[in-house]
């Protein structure tokens, strides 16, 4: 980072009823995720970088003091952290100017946009670098009374642009993930933060019928009866057809009774809205007639259920 001092399914058979409402979660309010973007993400970004390049730093200027003095050259720890400090503090100044280069980077469509984006940015953090390292020192030794000479050159500058170009590309790296982590970050919370839509509600006036693995989708008024058999009950509809379904007969007629569909035998359901005539036998029993000819018995315990079909129910 810095330079040397001469720049060195389990599946259950049952009616599905299409009216059952969906059930959603509300999203949870924003701005109470814990999460912090913007403003303070950048500073905690740059505090860290600032942190790793300061020991990072120091370790060099160590490390470069001991190999010196191993060489019987002057340790020299001060003037060794003045380079390494120098150096990190004008990459520090120019972390911004990374990130600004990384953002419009991933925003480039084209690889070529990426490339051409990426050499201004490396070109212009190397010269800024070097530009700002060589001045801050020549301040610094001015007012300690001394002076510092960078030996311009060529090799000098290629020295230190190599040593520019894994810096900047490490910190783009960096800066880099770190971007990608906002992102996501920030379209979790904008999920989280949108309303649920709302989910189409099917027709009241329809439902579903498991019929073994099958679904059959059926309107009321198709029912003609519902007969219960075992552990099953069985739909009988108007073009003849019949589903044998799992279930009882007690829940199928609280489900079906806001479709006039009722009791009228202790082990049959009836459509009166399907019902065209009434037959009572002496017995009390009755025999409903289907607008389709077919016909259903029913038992004198439950006539009061036929009370609704008026003038068609003649008087014992």
């Amino acid at each position: 980072m810095a330079d040397g001092q001469n720049a060195l399914e389990t599946e259950r058979v049952e009616t599905v009823w299409d009216q059952d409402r969906a059930r959603g979660d509300e999203a949870p309010a924003s701005g109470t995720s814990g999460w912090h973007g913007g403003i303070s993400d950048d500073w905690t970004v740059f505090a860290a970088i600032a942190a790793v390049a300061l020991a990072i730093g120091i370790v060099n200027a160590l490390s470069g003091a001991q190999d010196a003095a191993g060489r019987g050259e002057s340790y020299d720890i001060g003037r060794r952290l003045l380079w390494e400090l120098t150096s990190i503090i004008v990459i520090l100044l120019l972390v911004p100017i990374l990130m600004l280069s990384v953002r419009h980077i991933r925003r480039a469509t084209g690889l070529a946009a990426r490339i051409g984006i990426g050499a201004v940015a490396l070109l212009g953090f190397s010269a800024l670098h070097i530009t700002g390292m060589v001045g801050l020192r020549k301040l610094l030794l001015w007012l300690a009374g001394s002076s510092y000479d960078f030996h311009f050159s060529r090799a000098t500058i290629l020295y230190e642009f190599r040593k520019d170009a894994v810096t900047a590309l490490l910190l783009g790296a960096t800066l880099w993930l770190i971007e990608s982590r906002r992102e996501l970050r920030k379209a979790a919370l904008a999920a989280l933060s949108m309303p649920a839509a709302p989910l189409e509600q099917p027709s009241p006036d329809l439902i579903w019928l498991r019929d073994g693995s099958s679904r059959i989708r059926v309107a009321p008024r198709d029912i003609l009866w519902v007969a219960s058999a075992g552990n099953y009950i069985e739909y009988s509809l108007a073009d003849g057809t019949q589903h044998l379904i799992r279930g009882t007969l007690a829940a199928t007629e609280s489900e079906l009774a806001r479709f006039a569909i009722v009791r009228v035998h202790r082990t049959r359901l009836a459509n009166l809205d399907r019902v065209s005539g009434v037959d009572f036998k002496p017995s009390g029993d009755f025999e409903l007639t289907f607008d389709n000819g077919k016909t259903l018995g029913g038992s004198r315990r439950y006539r009061p259920a036929v009370a609704s079909l008026g003038g068609r129910i003649a008087p014992v």
